[in-house]
Order: C-alpha cells, then sequence, then structure tokens
C-alpha cells in the first residue's frame, strides 16, 4: 500500500470556545495522559486570542479563547435543534467504566446514554463549555458489527 493509499485520520479538531479552562479540564479528567501540547496567542481576524492544543503525541483538540467581553463572545450551537454545527466529538475507549469513573471523580456525570447495542456502549456528557463529548467502548473488532446500525 502506498503512503497515498493508507486510511487516513483525524489528527485534530479546531474549536472556539468561550473560556478554554473548563474544557482543558473536562478533557484532562477523562483522558489523564492527555496535557497542553502548545499554546500560545496572538490576534486572528483583529482580535486578541488564546490558543492551546490539548492531547497526547497522535491526536489532539485545538481551543481557541477569542479574548472579548464576555457579551460578544458569542454561543455555542443549541444541542437539541436542528441548527448547523456542531453536535459532538466521539472518541472510542477501551474501558468506558474507567473514564465514567475518571469523570465522576472529576465532578462530571453523563448527560445521557447512548442507544442500546449488541456491540458497543456509549454515553454523553456535556462540559461547563456546553460541548457535547462522547465515548464509546466496542465489544467487537469486527466491523459490520460495530457498524451495525439498527
Amino acid at each position: 500500500m502506498t503512503k497515498e493509499q493508507e486510511k487516513p485520520r483525524i489528527e485534530h479538531v479546531n474549536l472556539v470556545v468561550t473560556a478554554i479552562d473548563p474544557t482543558v479540564k473536562f478533557l484532562k479528567s477523562a483522558f489523564p495522559h492527555w496535557d497542553i501540547r502548545g499554546e500560545g496567542g496572538g490576534e486572528w481576524a483583529g482580535v486578541p486570542r488564546r490558543w492551546v492544543h490539548v492531547g497526547d503525541d497522535g491526536n489532539y483538540l485545538t481551543l481557541n479563547e477569542f479574548l472579548l467581553p464576555e457579551a460578544a463572545r458569542g454561543r455555542h450551537r443549541e444541542l437539541q435543534s436542528s441548527e448547523p454545527g456542531l453536535a459532538h466529538i466521539g472518541f472510542e475507549v477501551a474501558d468506558l467504566n474507567a473514564v465514567v469513573d475518571r469523570l465522576k471523580e472529576a465532578g462530571y456525570e453523563p448527560h445521557h446514554l447512548g442507544e442500546d447495542h449488541p456491540h458497543r456502549r456509549n454515553l454523553y456528557y456535556i462540559d461547563a463549555e456546553g460541548l457535547e463529548f462522547e465515548f464509546v467502548e466496542y465489544s467487537s473488532d469486527v466491523p459490520a458489527e460495530k457498524n451495525l446500525y439498527q
């Protein structure tokens, strides 16, 4: 297989948030091995901003906080609506119970369960920023079972 034929993978997701620190706290509670890989500031579109890359050597999230008065920071889409925009970010985990335990210890409770499925368990959380994260654990490595839609 040539390099061009390799499967693509998502390296990072870039999000604009109203405050970086609450989302960093949530992510580091779920994934204690994640760290701030880099951070900085500067201007973007004439507005001062702070940014961080939080993750590990292979994957990360970029979080951008525009340093505006709170009333001018905007809002995230209403999760229970049909508005366009980010609905949630899903993470595959090897041990869902361990993630749930770490998040509970940090003060986070699941928002809702995923649908009942014979080959996966999943939970959804909403962090203090209003972002929704899904954590899914598969009980099968067989693609037809993992990707079974009922």
